[in-house]
């Protein structure tokens, strides 16, 4: 691999080892990975042919040359290499002062600007260290300005509440022709622009990169039309808003609107949150009279901050992330095909797409937030309720009224989940509302003067103690609410009792609402045996059963994974790591859910603890069609309620018949001929997506994704997984989504994390038939305990999955399946570009990789295989050694004979045992890694070896890996100390501490003192002098193999001596890092990053993360929160116990991880910050 050479950085990845260039996988190999370049420069005989579906690298690089070509001085770069726009993260300062009686004075804005100001450590700088990530104010129109301003103009403003305005970014060279457009569009909507207005602005006071990009800042003035009401023009105004954001924006025009309102302004832009007022001097006019006023600073984790990214945004100001955007951004699309609205009519679909492109999760939520408000008879609380609901599915204490609204809202769209607060306004409601799990800090006052002043944390403010009347937080799930037009503050308790009372929610629920258990009393006397629908000989029964072996079953499968599940009713636990080959290297056609990796919070956001907050998370779901968004009905509610996700054979065979209360369910059969081949397997894809749309159309209110009929008359299934994907976005786009729900019945997905993914890309429930079949069949033979019945075995597995996805959707700090499903958290390695785009869309596929052809082709053999005529020998089920070694299986990289040479080597000095173990090392990393499927650049000069380093300088480079004391040995993590110490490298204490004599009474030659001191959250032996007797200390936010949740460490191995250097107590297990620790946002790193400094001002702070995609603009918050080196971790490391689904499918290769970061520091110049980059 050729080096890349940067100034200011070196690199301590020294791990790319030389391989050849061809694989003998039958899956993928070098040749298949058509963006591989994207990662690494590659020899130009490394690929040898791009997938002729795909682009080849030397297309992309021209693709990227003329998009940089077209590329406007106010546009953040587009997508190049492994940077993507798309894995913005946000994390901010927000708070907002409001006169409770709404009056007016300059007094407010000025508050609001010292909070505003006392919040710029929560914001970030650019390279410059002068342009801050962006700062804005939304205050109520000060009438009495613009009066003057306009009157300047010769202008006569009406009164106000008889016009609207907004803040324009447009450019100098076509704001005429755009205003022009503007003002013809209003009058087709019976609107009449009054006059447009430049805002004035001083340059002077931003930073270089804010002005390089700087717009030019124009202000529209709209006149209320003669015996329209307020609600009329209101919505009047924002009809023209949302068009002219559709229809007026072309190639090379700068354009976006601020907001536009009859009772707010917004002034914002790419500042410091100082900057801001010194930049608009509207600002700084004591003519500027507000009642209220919202500040937001910006930390954009992001890279590149953009003037119109920055908040408040037209009805909210965030801090936090939308860990489900992707789904909910989906969903809210499909839902377009069912939303009508008697107060636009026809106008409704101009408004469409709800969520504009290319904007951030704050933006995205903005959109809608907005949307749902004047397009429904909602007010603005109440649809702020229905998008952040608290958690009441497992709150005893809440009232029934309140409980049935959030039961009724559930039904009407899926939680906008993940750490938020949000602060909102529409100019009469001014508020704010925590995330269910409270993971945002927000703090309030109100004062004698009827003032209340919320901020993001305290200290932002100075009010006289005596002059404040209520002083309290914000708690989880809580709303804060002013009404300036009843001038008063709304409590909680009375505003959601006040909304949830509105409607008759509790009689619709009893009326309307489906549950399975209605379904079974409806057909008690119209269900056949269970036993009778699909009898197998006793030859074909249990681990002899041929369609375990047709679906990719193997004895580990069984013996590791799904017994524990049926026995134990949790998934088991495996640890130190995973070294087998990824799914496009494996050469024993992997399912394609293998090719999927989960993806985590880290740094911007915090994961969750699934087991301590179990009161948050919730595994119940509506299934079935949603009805009109905009209307509030009975017909919201008429769905089935599922408690869980899995469906029983019992269940599933009842709603493939059902009948009840009118509806009815489409089977699509997913086999085809074996005979058809791979065209046979495509054109069913086809027929299915075909088939679906039909039955919506049709009226059917649930489809059924059904392969029972595989292994039965020459017939092979699709992949599940596939057809389920290719449905649901097809759905999507032709507008019928919203009108079924979809159930999965199949004999492919067995494990957590497949179960996973199928919730992850569509399926509203999952009935894993063969899993059950095979559990039944081991109770029969005595594996499982004779006594127990069907029920116990359908009850048993649905307990270890619903565990399990907890667990998944908690290391992404997700609380509800119901925002889980169809959220499409996942990358997949080794998928090609036309696959993804088929069957998952939106998904993250970096490297390119197999084609659906390649995936029907590994599946038609797995039929060969199990009904072919072949050798007695493959009637036997697989076992190729996924998770354990196996002669003649899986590649693992590390595998007995390479151990047992590098014992030899070592142990007798023997040098031909070194080299059998550096021959089978990277032969075992060439099969199993993306690295060795790159080769070394060999078309340059040689260097001459006076050049180069002697060994002796280039190990003082070398570190060890964070293994505790506690995972190994006291004499293992001594002996690692010494060694490192004696070359002048770096061993690395792990999170597990280091007793005080190892540094404190160090022997010259025989030092067991760690250089590299880590730390995770503070816990676990560290203290003062810990952290004073350190050249690094390194901030833990994730584990390799496990990212997202921690290694556990059971109280029968915490020894005396482990926890008194873990400041413990013997035999209390121990978490680490603990998956609720203290790092909640990017601005928390920073500060402790800024603490460990202080403590030891010449350390160096490293901060570790885990490679999955977009980490690199993760390590860009990290470098600009002033960290001083970056380790990416890879998926295969890590010694931790944890459950097999974290261990073998989160986190990315550490080359993906490495790559993307410094390419994302290069783009935008922060790569100097970070002076050293490791794995």
């Amino acid at each position: 691999m050729a080096p890349t050479i940067t100034d200011n950085c070196e690199f301590e990845c020294a791990t790319v080892e030389a391989t050849t260039t061809t694989t003998t996988t039958t899956t993928i190999s070098g040749d298949n990975f058509d963006n591989i370049d994207n990662f690494a420069s590659s020899g130009s005989d490394s690929i040898e042919q791009s997938n002729e579906l795909h682009l080849s690298g030397e297309q992309q690089d021209q693709d990227v040359q003329e998009q940089q070509q077209q590329q406007m001085p106010w546009e953040a770069p587009g997508k190049q290499g492994l940077y993507d726009p798309q894995n913005e993260h946000e994390a901010c300062g927000v708070g907002f002062i409001v006169a409770i009686d709404g009056k007016r004075s300059h007094k407010i804005l000025r508050d609001a600007q010292t909070l505003s100001e006392r919040m710029n450590h929560r914001g970030a700088c650019a390279c410059d260290n002068d342009t801050g990530d962006g700062a804005g104010v939304l205050a109520s129109i000060p009438h009495g300005l613009y009066v003057k301003a306009l009157a300047k103009q010769g202008v006569t403003l009406p009164d106000l509440g008889d016009y609207a305005t907004g803040i324009f970014y447009l450019d100098e060279a076509q704001h005429a022709a755009a205003e022009k457009e503007f003002n013809e569009l209003a009058k087709t909507l019976g609107l009449e622009v009054i006059a447009w207005r430049t805002v004035p602005a001083n340059q002077a006071a931003i930073g270089v990169v804010a002005r390089k990009s700087e717009p030019l800042s124009r202000q529209v003035f709209v006149r209320r039309p003669e015996g329209s009401d307020e609600k009329t023009f209101q919505r009047q105004v924002f009809v023209l808003r949302k068009r002219a954001s559709h229809e007026l924006i072309k190639p090379g025009r700068r354009f976006y609107i601020c907001s536009m309102s009859d009772r707010t302004v917004v002034y914002k832009g790419l500042f410091t949150s100082d900057q801001l007022w010194d930049y608009y001097t509207d600002l700084k006019n004591p003519e500027f009279e507000t009642y209220l006023a919202l500040v937001h600073t910006r930390f954009s984790t992001n890279t590149f901050p953009s003037w119109e990214r920055a908040h408040p945004l037209r009805v909210l100001a965030h801090n936090g992330e939308i860990n489900t955007l992707r789904g909910n951004v989906n969903l809210m699309k499909a839902r377009e095909g069912v939303m009508q609205s008697d107060l636009f009519g026809d106008q409704l679909k101009k408004l469409y797409p709800v969520v504009e492109p290319n904007l951030s999760d704050s933006g995205s939520f903005d959109c809608v937030l907005e949307f749902i408000t004047m397009a429904s008879e909602r007010s603005l609380p109440e649809s702020v309720m229905t998008m952040v609901p608290e958690a009441w599915q497992n709150d005893k204490t809440m009232p029934q009224e309140k409980r049935d609204f959030y039961q009724w809202a559930a039904c009407v769209m899926e939680p906008w989940d993940g750490p938020a607060l949000i602060s909102f306004t529409d100019g009469r409601y001014i508020g704010a509302v925590l995330d269910r799990n409270g993971l945002r800090p927000s703090r309030f006052y109100v004062t004698k003067e009827n003032v209340l002043v919320m901020a993001s944390e305290v200290g932002v403010y100075d009010v006289d103690p005596a002059q404040v009347t209520l002083k309290s937080r914000l708690k989880p799930g809580r709303m804060l609410l002013v009404d300036t037009k009843e001038q008063k503050l709304i409590q909680d308790i009375e505003l959601k009792a006040t909304i949830s009372k509105s409607r008759p929610h509790s009689e619709w629920l009893q009326q309307k609402m489906i549950t399975l258990d209605e379904i079974r009393n409806a057909n008690v006397l119209n269900t056949p045996q269970v036993d009778d629908l699909a009898k197998l000989p006793a030859s074909q029964r249990g681990i002899f059963d041929p369609r375990l072996s047709l679906f990719g079953y193997t004895t580990e499968t069984v013996n590791m994974l799904l017994i524990p599940m049926f026995k134990n009713k949790k998934e088991a636990l495996g640890s130190m790591g995973n070294d087998a080959p990824l799914a496009c290297l494996s050469t024993f056609q992997p399912i394609p859910y293998e090719y999927f990796k989960q993806l985590f919070a880290q740094v911007t956001n915090p994961p969750i603890d699934p087991f301590r907050e179990k009161v948050v998370m919730s595994m119940q779901c509506p299934l079935g069609p949603e009805a009109n968004l905009l209307q509030p009905s009975a017909q919201q509610v008429h769905r089935i309620w599922l408690t869980n996700p899995i469906l029983s054979i019992p269940d599933t065979q009842l709603l493939k018949r059902n009948t009840h209360r009118g509806w009815r369910t489409k089977v699509l059969d997913i086999t085809f001929q074996y005979n058809d081949g791979v065209q046979g397997y495509l054109d069913c894809i086809d027929r299915v997506c075909r088939e679906g749309v039909s039955a919506a159309q049709a009226g059917y209110q649930l489809l059924v994704i059904s392969d029972r009929g595989a292994g039965i008359g020459g017939k092979v299934a699709v992949s599940a997984l596939l057809a389920l994907g290719a449905l649901h976005h097809h759905l999507i786009e032709t507008l019928q989504r919203m009108k079924v729900g979809i159930v999965v019945e199949t004999a492919e997905a067995r494990e957590v994390h497949h179960i996973c993914v199928l919730l992850g890309y569509g399926a509203d429930a999952i009935c894993p038939y063969l899993a059950f079949e095979l559990a039944q069949a081991l109770r029969d033979d005595g594996v499982i305990g004779p006594e127990v019945s069907d029920k116990q075995i359908y009850a048993a597995y649905a307990q270890a999955i619903d565990t399990g996805i907890a667990k998944v959707m908690a290391k992404m700090g997700i609380s509800t399946l119901q925002s889980y499903k169809s959220a499409q958290i996942f990358e997949a390695v080794g998928l090609g570009t036309d696959l993804v785009a088929k069957c998952f869309r939106g998904t993250q596929s970096r490297i390119g990789g197999v084609t659906l052809e390649i995936l029907a082709k590994e599946g038609l053999e797995r039929y060969q295989l199990t009904y072919g005529k072949t050798s007695p020998d493959t009637r036997i089920l697989r076992n190729p050694g996924q998770y354990h070694w196996r002669h003649g299986g899986e590649a693992h990289i590390n595998e007995p004979s390479s151990i047992g040479s590098l014992q030899e080597a070592a142990v007798n000095k023997n040098l031909d045992a070194f080299e059998a173990f550096k021959k089978t090392t990277l032969e075992s990393v060439r099969r199993c890694a993306l690295r060795g499927q790159l080769d070394f650049v060999n078309d340059r000069q040689k260097i001459d070896l006076s050049e180069v380093e002697p060994a002796s300088e280039i190990v003082k480079r070398f570190a060890t890996g964070a293994m505790s004391f506690g995972s190994i040995s006291l004499e293992a993590h001594q002996t690692l100390s010494i060694t490192m110490n004696r070359i002048g490298g770096k061993s690395n204490t792990g999170e597990g501490g280091e007793d005080s004599d190892r540094y404190l009474n160090q022997d010259p030659n025989n030092s067991r003192r760690s250089a590299i001191k880590q730390v995770a959250s503070g816990r676990f032996g560290v203290t003062a002098s810990y952290l004073a007797n350190a050249d690094d200390l390194q901030i833990k936010m994730a584990q390799g193999a496990k990212p997202g949740e921690g290694g556990e460490l059971p109280g029968y191995k915490v020894t005396k001596d482990i926890a008194k250097t873990r400041k413990s107590v013997p035999g209390v297990g121990l978490i680490s890092p603990p998956p609720h620790h203290d790092i909640y946002s990017i601005e928390d790193l920073a500060e402790l990053i800024y603490d460990l400094k202080c403590s030891n001002p010449n350390a160096r702070i490293s901060v570790k993360l885990v490679s999955e995609v977009g980490v690199g603009v993760v390590a860009s918050g990290v470098a600009k929160g002033k960290a001083e080196h970056i380790v990416i971790s890879g998926h295969d490391g890590g010694t931790g116990a944890s459950s097999w689904t974290g261990i073998k499918n989160a986190g990315l290769p550490w080359e993906l991880g490495v790559a993307e970061t410094h390419q994302v520091l290069v783009l935008n110049n922060l790569r100097s910050r970070a002076w050293w980059l490791s794995r």
